[in-house]
């Protein structure tokens, strides 16, 4: 019964604590009553493109309603060599799921400035733009209705799809990016192409992840803890990263 007792424990202090946190500290803070009244306009923290290079960047940033206290909506941007502009790939909930140029490419989602995850520019970028839109064509949950706010496949669960389908962008999402770590079936096992990470979970309900790019995490029910070592960081549930040392 103490081994129960303590493993309870643990599990409260580690991710039901930081939760309700973080939930208290949203639910006081000022936000649209609705979608209708968000602030869905360019937010300026991308550069302008320019004609010739190449990008791709990975933004997050918090949704809207009772889940921002505990999620955040990602999406990805792509700059081609010669584009004049970015286009935008995300999954959303209602209609056809997966959109591109649907909004700005730096816009922010329910009046929340976004957060650049993971950026790549350059030569590098250029070599790996094929392979992501390939991932991003491959998706499997394209068809209307192929959308579940949790434990996924939604939002997030896209942009991690592609993140290990191409994991030469060395990028995971944050930990409050509920639904990355959906997984069809109840158990699931996957080693990323390169062999730097490995990925355990039960239907996205729990599991485990490690490796050079995902450190060591522990996840319940969409909640993630853990710790970045190649970045030094927590990974606290509901709030998101803390960053140990100043970039």
């Amino acid at each position: 019964m103490k081994l129960v007792r303590r493993t309870v424990a643990a599990l409260l202090a580690v991710f039901l604590l930081p939760s309700m946190a973080t939930a208290a500290w949203w639910a006081v803070s000022e936000r649209p009553s609705s979608w209708r009244t968000a602030d869905w306009s360019a937010s300026g923290v991308l550069p302008a493109p320019l004609p010739d290079a190449a990008a791709i960047h990975i933004l997050a940033a918090r949704t809207g309603g009772l889940k921002g206290a505990f999620a955040v909506h990602s999406w990805i941007v792509v700059k081609r060599p010669g584009q004049s502009g970015y286009d935008r790939y995300d999954k959303v909930g209602w209609g056809t799921p997966v959109r591109r140029n649907r909004y700005p490419a730096d816009g922010r989602w329910y009046s929340n400035d976004p957060e650049i995850v993971a950026s790549l520019e350059g030569p590098p970028a250029a070599q790996l733009i094929p392979a992501v839109e390939s991932a991003i064509a491959d998706y499997p949950y394209v068809r209307s209705g192929d959308y579940r706010i949790w434990p996924g496949p939604n939002s997030n669960s896209f942009v991690a799809h592609v993140l290990r389908a191409v994991p030469e962008l060395g990028a995971v999402l944050p930990p409050n990016a509920i639904g990355r770590d959906f997984a069809p079936g109840w158990a699931a096992l996957s080693i990323a192409p390169d062999g730097r990470d490995i990925h355990a979970t039960l239907a996205g309900l729990a599991g485990i992840a490690a490796g050079a790019r995902s450190g060591l995490e522990f996840h319940l029910f969409g909640l993630v803890a853990g710790f970045d070592f190649a970045r030094p960081a927590l990974k606290i549930p509901a709030y998101g990263r803390l960053e140990l040392l100043r970039r």
